[in-house]
């Protein structure tokens, strides 16, 4: 093979890749169907009809399938790569959304956090819950495990859950940025910059009715609000038009027990919000 045929081949592998990733990031965010026009044509007569729009996935099947011109095979993604994960996405991936989103999301290497991580901490729970918590982000448990609120201040959260009639695998579970931050300090606004997309389209993908934002770093990053949790909490707010609940993050609770009932007080509402039956006085 010439070097100018090498060369073309692989400007088309390229160009093929990047189609594709584009494919799925419009999956991911909520894109259904696509122009007939925007899939190449087979080679060879066809029969005059008119044309039908293309539904995403199959779009992204037809990629991977269809090899580009010249009889060469896409070129193999470099690890890191937006669209190439750096394992099997075992959990929080339990839809053809979410599953795009994590293959978008890749073996991250967007911020600082990467270097440190074990894991990369995507999500778990019913990918069409009607209740979703966000946290902030994984701590040492999560790191090593690869699902969120597993440690200490994750079983004080599966308490609560239970507490208001539902079990971890009725709800899903996400963090605002999903590499522990070295220490388990608080994350950085450059690291939620680069980590948010990714969250929003996770709650695009679920679908909730109601979000419980854990902490002040998930209800300021989705409120785009700065007051202190202290204020924010027990007050309905609006996400892109789902309700939204700010309460206290678990470990502040594991921290200051005697804001457990003010926490409680919060659920209930969500409860009443989701029909639930309250508990007698």
């Amino acid at each position: 093979m010439s070097d100018d045929t090498q060369r073309r081949n692989g400007e088309v592998a390229e160009i093929a890749g990047e189609a594709l990733r584009h494919l799925v990031w419009l999956a991911a965010t909520g894109v259904t169907e696509l122009p007939a026009s925007s899939l190449p044509k087979a080679p060879g007569p066809v029969e005059p009809a008119a044309p039908e729009p293309v539904p995403v996935v199959a779009a992204v099947h037809h990629a991977l399938a269809r090899p580009p011109a010249g009889g060469a095979a896409p070129a193999e993604p470099r690890a890191g790569d937006a669209g190439q994960p750096s394992a099997p996405p075992e959990k929080g991936c339990g839809s053809p959304r979410l599953a795009a989103i994590r293959a978008d999301l890749g073996d991250c290497g967007r911020c600082k956090l990467a270097g440190g991580r074990t894991h990369l901490v995507f999500g778990v729970g019913d990918p069409a819950a009607e209740l979703m918590f966000v946290g902030e982000g994984p701590g040492a448990d999560e790191d090593q495990q690869g699902e969120p609120f597993v440690g200490r201040a994750g079983q004080l959260l599966t308490k609560m859950i239970e507490a208001m009639g539902f079990s971890r695998e009725d709800v899903y579970i996400a963090n605002v940025v999903k590499c522990r931050p070295p220490g388990n300090r608080n994350p950085e606004p450059d690291e939620i910059e680069a980590c948010e997309p990714f969250l929003r389209a996770q709650i695009a993908a679920v679908g909730p009715k109601v979000i419980v934002a854990l902490g002040k770093f998930a209800a300021q990053t989705l409120l785009r609000d700065t007051t202190p949790i202290t204020r924010l909490r027990g007050g309905w707010r609006a996400y892109e038009g789902v309700r939204l609940m700010p309460t206290f993050h678990p470990a502040y609770l594991l921290r200051s027990p005697e804001e457990k009932k003010r926490a409680w007080e919060d659920l209930q509402l969500v409860m009443k919000e989701l029909g639930k039956p309250l508990p007698r006085r």
